[in-house]
């Protein structure tokens, strides 16, 4: 018997990480954007009092960028989808 260290068995190699797909990463700025779009310093200058046809420049901004965030998660997530 020879006092060397038992020879290990090869190992196969990992995976590589598969890659994120371009989709979660547009997901993640959608969120981020609607973070920073609904953050309150940012409401108090379009809550000024100001008014668009008639109608308080919050509440156009507010359901507006709302809108905006549904309409584009569902457009990233259908293409998600194919």
């Amino acid at each position: 018997m020879t006092g060397g260290p038992a020879p290990q068995p090869a190992t196969p190699p990992s995976a590589p990480p598969a890659p994120r797909r371009a989709g979660a990463d547009r997901l993640i700025a959608l969120f981020l954007f609607g973070v920073v779009a609904f953050n309150p310093p940012l409401l108090r200058v379009f809550g000024a009092g100001d008014t668009l046809l008639g109608l308080p420049l919050l509440y156009v901004y507010a359901l507006g960028v709302w809108g905006g965030v549904i309409a584009l998660s569902a457009v990233l997530l259908e293409r998600r989808g194919r």
